[in-house]
């Protein structure tokens, strides 16, 4: 009885949890006739005109191009933010000014609302012609993962006695050898945690994609917003949810495959002896 009322629990959590998500796949597979008559979780005549809308390139409209930018500038945006945060992470946990000043100034900088930046990083990136450019939003989209990696990272490392390190001191090992030789190899498993987060918010950055990209750079997440009324008429719902789909699939298969990745990363050293 206990075992069907915890399975009950969990299925209404999962439902109540993922009913947008179920909502918007739902609708995907619906005609906008059909939508107007039937906007319930069933569906009387699936069909896949709204997909085959969504893949097909027009004058306007090319999710391909949108998905491309989307890819390199998550890339850029994770790749740098780790090979920044690896080693400002080990300055960290290995200094007594970083543990007390750095860490707290690095975790509040990322609860400062995004749009307070908005202004000067636009003005900066117009005078550095990095506007509507993929390097750009890259470079961006690196500044808004760095502070979360920093923060993983740094937990990890200092999970590593010291001992190691002045053992490979008295080896005549340097400070760069020690970080990438020693250290690196064993907070492999949180470096592969940033690079997943970083990739996925990376993702689905809507702010900086919608004030930074106008044509040429033009994210997945604000190249989905085109398709809302890519035919007239109204909010074309059906082809509006075959983008959002077809948008968050990458980042949704990445956290199904990478969970156990993840939630290992992320609760290791929560609990010392």
């Amino acid at each position: 009885m206990i075992r069907a009322l915890r399975w009950l629990v969990y299925v209404v959590a999962v439902l109540a949890l993922n009913l947008p998500v179920i909502v918007t796949f739902v609708t995907s597979f619906k005609t906008g006739a059909e939508l107007t008559i039937n906007p319930g979780l069933w569906i009387n005549q699936p069909t896949l005109d709204n997909y085959l809308g969504v893949l097909t390139i027009t004058d306007r409209l090319n999710v391909y191009a949108y998905l491309g930018n989307s890819l390199l500038a998550s890339v850029i945006g994770a790749g740098l933010a780790i090979l920044l945060a690896f080693p400002a992470a080990y300055a960290v946990a290995r200094g007594e000014f970083g543990r007390k000043f750095l860490m707290p100034a690095i975790v509040n900088l990322r609860a400062v609302p995004l749009i307070i930046f908005a202004i000067p990083i636009y003005m900066m990136f117009q005078w550095m012609g990095l506007l509507d450019t993929q390097l750009g939003l890259g470079l961006i989209l690196t500044i808004v993962n760095l502070p979360l990696a920093v923060v993983v990272l740094v937990n990890a490392i200092a999970d590593i006695p010291i001992e190691l390190d002045e053992a490979a001191k008295i080896d005549g090992a340097g400070t760069v050898a020690i970080m990438f030789r020693i250290v690196r190899p064993v907070v492999r498993p949180a470096i592969v945690t940033c690079a997943i987060f970083g990739f996925i918010t990376a993702w689905n950055e809507f702010l900086f994609g919608l004030m930074l990209t106008t044509n040429n750079a033009v994210p997945v997440t604000v190249g989905a917003s085109f398709f809302f009324a890519a035919s007239g008429g109204g909010v074309q719902w059906g082809l509006a949810s075959a983008v959002m789909i077809v948008g968050a699939l990458l980042p949704a298969v990445l956290g199904l495959f990478m969970y156990r990745q993840i939630s290992g990363s992320l609760t290791t050293g929560a609990v010392k002896g």
